[in-house]
């Protein structure tokens, strides 16, 4: 007895028609097009969600750059100093404090200048 797989494949197109909602013209309406155009997207989704930590990791950087040079030191003596103080605040943080909370930024500010010195 043979095996009949309309039902399975079916199954797949629909499940990657599925997937191609709301894209452009053929890509949502055709089956091959719209599984070529899935399959890229899920590429750059894995790939964006490891870039994501790097450019937060970057933004976080630059404020608190912008915040430090504020108060007359870079980037890399301030946290030298905040490593030589003994503060283990991550850059996430440091970074909120610098946008959020000026007096909290400027004692970690007077702290990593003390150490420095």
């Amino acid at each position: 007895m043979r095996v009949k797989r309309g039902v399975t494949a079916h199954k797949r197109h629909k499940k990657y028609l599925k997937m191609a909602k709301g894209y452009r013209g053929s890509r949502s309406k055709l089956f091959r097009t719209a599984r070529e155009t899935v399959e890229h997207a899920l590429c750059n989704a894995y790939t964006d969600r490891k870039r994501k930590k790097r450019d937060f990791r970057k933004l976080w950087i630059q404020r608190i750059n912008a915040a430090a040079r504020q108060y007359g030191m870079s980037y890399s003596s301030f946290m030298h100093g905040l490593n030589l103080g003994g503060i283990t605040l991550n850059r996430k943080v440091i970074a909120d404090m610098a946008v959020n909370d000026q007096d909290g930024f400027n004692s970690l500010i007077e702290i990593a200048r003390s150490r420095v010195q």
